[in-house]
């Protein structure tokens, strides 16, 4: 079954991009720079620069948090929050979906990688773990990107968040800039992407069955010039027949 494995060396390329785009969604999730707003009152943003996450806001500050070095404030938002945008509750509930199909397709590809290269020659198993594998990465991928295109969109177009009081937000930033977390979540899309390509472009080798040979392949009958029957005599490959004498002896007769 070595031969069966050697097949499988892009898939292990695979198995590494998949695993690494579901670690880089985990983090796009906890990483709060998602959109960064800049403000022009410093008066409690002392940095002059707020950071919006999918689940907290959070910004330095030297007077809601009384530090000789400046704090780092955060509040907390959550799917029930009625203030939460359309953009950011989609956002909460389409990356926990990604970070679960992202380790189903993980498991789902690895038990693959594990039938080929332990030598289990049973196609059907390799096939759909492969092939779940690759659709689950891409549906992990689609869960990824349409809450970051939908948050790209909200940075482009400025749109503002209507934040509580205890959040110490203004009503509009100035302007925003995209954060690195979109960063991160493109990067974790694309490899997912390529993952579930590479595992669903698998192809099994083709086996050639050997011929079975018949026992007088290659034998070649002659004619006796006495008795009138047919002999059979094989031919000797890598140069000439070689002489019978008892057919020698009956010519000499």
């Amino acid at each position: 079954m070595a031969y069966l494995a050697h097949t499988a060396h892009p898939q292990l390329l695979g198995l590494w991009a998949g695993s690494v785009g579901w670690i880089l969604t985990m983090v796009t999730i906890g990483l709060v720079q998602w959109r960064v707003w800049v403000v022009t009152d410093v008066s409690i943003i002392s940095s002059g620069l707020a950071w919006v996450g999918i689940w907290k806001v959070c910004f330095y500050s030297h007077k809601v948090v009384t530090s000789e070095w400046g704090a780092l404030y955060c509040q907390k938002m959550g799917i029930s929050d009625s203030f939460v945008p359309t953009e950011i509750v989609t956002a909460q509930i389409l990356m926990l979906v990604a970070l679960v199909l992202g380790l189903l397709a993980n498991a789902s590809t690895l038990y693959g990688l594990r039938n080929v290269f332990f030598g289990l020659d049973k196609h059907r198993p390799i096939r759909l773990a492969f092939t779940a594998g690759g659709l689950l990465h891409l549906l992990a991928s689609l869960s990824s990107l349409i809450p970051l295109g939908l948050n790209l969109q909200a940075v482009a177009t400025n749109q503002n968040i209507t934040f509580p009081e205890n959040f110490h937000m203004p009503p509009a930033p100035v302007h925003q800039q995209v954060g690195e977390a979109i960063g991160v979540g493109i990067s974790a899309a694309i490899l997912s992407v390529a993952s579930g390509v590479i595992f669903l472009c698998y192809r099994f080798p083709v086996r050639i069955h050997p011929r079975a040979q018949s026992p007088w392949e290659g034998v070649h009958w002659l004619e006796s010039p006495s008795a009138g029957h047919s002999l059979p005599s094989r031919q000797v490959r890598g140069g000439g027949g070689v002489d019978n004498p008892a057919f020698q002896s009956e010519e000499h007769i």
